[in-house]
């Protein structure tokens, strides 16, 4: 059974950067795609990120050209930089390997307010 572990999550000011980070605890071979969910107070849990196999990877359309998302196949990990944070950002953050398993982090809390 695979599990990701996230870090990177905390307290930040409007317009700061936080980096989030996501390790499967087994090797992965590069395959299936990684996302970046985000659940704010009362709020639905939406996809903020994608990215496949090869590196391509889209975005919702409130965090393009502030938010990037990677991977690194050869550590079976994938990161979320998050600059230019703004309150609305706020929310729990969950990564999600999607293959023939739906898997899911633990969730790490991101909180932007000055």
């Amino acid at each position: 059974q695979v599990h990701l572990v996230e870090s990177g999550g905390g307290l930040v000011q409007p317009g700061g950067s936080l980096r989030l980070s996501c390790v499967a605890s087994t090797y992965l071979r590069g395959i299936g795609d990684w996302a970046w969910h985000r659940q704010a107070p009362e709020k639905q849990r939406e996809r903020v990120a994608l990215i496949g196999p090869d590196g391509s990877a889209t975005y919702i359309g409130s965090v393009k050209g502030r938010f990037t998302i990677s991977r690194d196949n050869d550590q079976s990990a994938v990161y979320l930089q998050m600059d230019t944070l703004k309150p609305d950002d706020t929310g729990v953050y969950y990564c999600n390997w999607i293959s023939a398993m739906n898997t899911w982090g633990q969730g790490t809390q991101v909180t932007v307010s000055s």
